[in-house]
């Protein structure tokens, strides 16, 4: 098995209430991590964790609308402090790209609302998908929330029913030959419409 040499996550984004700052941060301290916060005068945090080799990451939280936003990046060579913010993304629902460097090629995972919705392994300049998730409820959801061809039904069933009236009212038998044109055309197209 490859041994990953780092873990870089990139355009990390965490959004966190107090309470959920609080589990953050106990989540490292259960593992022996240490922790310094540093509370800046607009209620912003810095973070600032370290494992017992030395490594630490640096986190920035912004306060916004009663949550601590966290943005940035950060490369970890240390296992526990990489499996920790791989942990952190999935629990908070966090948006994140993570780079798992090996020798040879990188593995990207990209996560959505804490779950991974994309893997790429990328080889010099060759990038491969390995998985990407498939919202199929949300796309048959989304299919019967459309109602253009519902609505493009019913212009043709008013269109008909104005030709008609117009077939009634003209005495003409070339004004009845184009209507019925257009007659057979829209109930060729409702036809297609409503198979």
């Amino acid at each position: 098995m490859a041994q990953r040499l780092a873990t870089e996550y990139v355009k990390t984004c965490l959004q966190l209430t107090e309470a959920e700052m609080l589990k953050f941060f106990q989540m490292f301290v259960d593992h022996q991590v240490t922790l310094q916060v540093k509370v800046l005068e607009n209620g912003n945090q810095e973070v600032v964790f370290q494992d017992g080799a030395g490594q630490e990451i640096v986190l920035s939280f912004e306060k916004k609308s009663g949550l601590y936003e966290c943005t940035g990046s950060c490369r970890l060579s240390n296992t526990l402090l990489a499996n920790l913010m791989r942990k952190a993304v999935s629990e908070f629902k966090g948006s994140a790209i993570v780079n798992r460097i090996y020798r040879s090629y990188t593995m990207v995972y990209h996560y959505e609302r804490g779950t991974v919705v994309k893997i790429e392994e990328v080889k010099g300049q060759m990038v491969s998908v390995i998985y990407a998730y498939k919202d199929t409820i949300g796309l048959i959801q989304e299919m019967f929330q459309k109602k253009e061809v519902e609505q493009e039904i019913e212009m043709i069933y008013d269109q008909i029913n104005h030709l008609l009236d117009l077939r009634i009212s003209f005495q003409e038998p070339e004004e009845h030959q184009q209507i019925d044109t257009r007659l057979i055309e829209l109930t060729h197209r409702l036809f297609i419409l409503e198979a």
